[in-house]
């Protein structure tokens, strides 16, 4: 679905992805993780078309997206959500999904289908009773929840999903990770930015580990996690 053909990303002097390449299998969960200030986030802008790269290319399902605007992305099925959530916090939560509903899609809904294709993804994501509520009320989780719900709304064959437990307690974490499964059994492919390793580890096929804006392993959960070079970039060399 997904093919990510050495990527590389320069801010001035600093480089903040060196040759990344990875492939997505239509239907996985890929997790993406590493030590902050790693690349991770750079890279979801570079796939998302809110950077360009300063090298490499990327193509979904066969066509070169690489310079294509982040908003005709958006349209052509790949979604992502905020580490920090960004919802329009003046508009009520039924309006935010509208959006998506009614702007992230290449086709355009009239009102009365939009807003029920709306209501149904808030009750997907337990959030039909705030409705009515301003975005700016809501709570953490729901925050959240919005903000994986504004994502949806576009019909993502594809979704980006940055951090979406972070700040969650255990036990909304484990609701999230529910959630990430239900959205994977509705045939949408994921690749997710996670610091949580529980999440990370129960949820992901495929690991991907970036440190200092490359790639230093790949491969399964468990093989990833007793990678010497994985462990020495957590941990530092002494561990490893």
């Amino acid at each position: 679905m997904l093919s990510v053909e050495r990527i590389n990303k320069t801010f001035g002097g600093l480089t903040a992805l060196f040759d990344v390449s990875f492939l997505v299998e239509k239907g996985s969960i890929t997790g993406i993780i590493g030590p902050n200030g790693a690349g991770k986030t750079t890279l979801f802008n570079v796939i998302s078309g809110t950077y360009l790269p300063t090298a490499g290319t990327i193509h979904f399902k066969g066509q070169d997206i690489t310079r294509i605007r982040s908003d005709r992305i958006c349209r052509m099925g790949i979604s992502r959500t905020y580490q920090n959530a960004k919802p329009f916090e003046a508009l009520s939560v039924l309006q935010n999904v509208l959006v998506g509903v009614c702007f992230g899609r290449d086709q355009r809904y009239d009102g009365k289908k939009a807003r029920s294709e709306a209501m149904d993804i808030l009750g997907f994501l337990n959030l039909q009773a705030q409705a009515e509520v301003s975005a700016d009320q809501l709570s953490p989780l729901n925050k959240k929840r919005l903000e994986l719900a504004r994502a949806l709304a576009t019909q993502p064959e594809l979704l980006l999903l940055d951090e979406i437990a972070a700040g969650l307690i255990p036990s909304e974490t484990l609701k999230m990770m529910e959630t990430i499964r239900q959205i994977r059994a509705e045939g949408v492919t994921i690749i997710m930015i996670e610091h949580i390793m529980k999440a990370v580890m129960d949820l992901s096929d495929t690991v991907i580990v970036l440190h200092h804006g490359m790639k230093i392993a790949e491969g399964d959960p468990k093989e990833v996690s007793s990678d010497p070079k994985v462990i020495e970039a957590y941990l530092g060399e002494e561990e490893a």
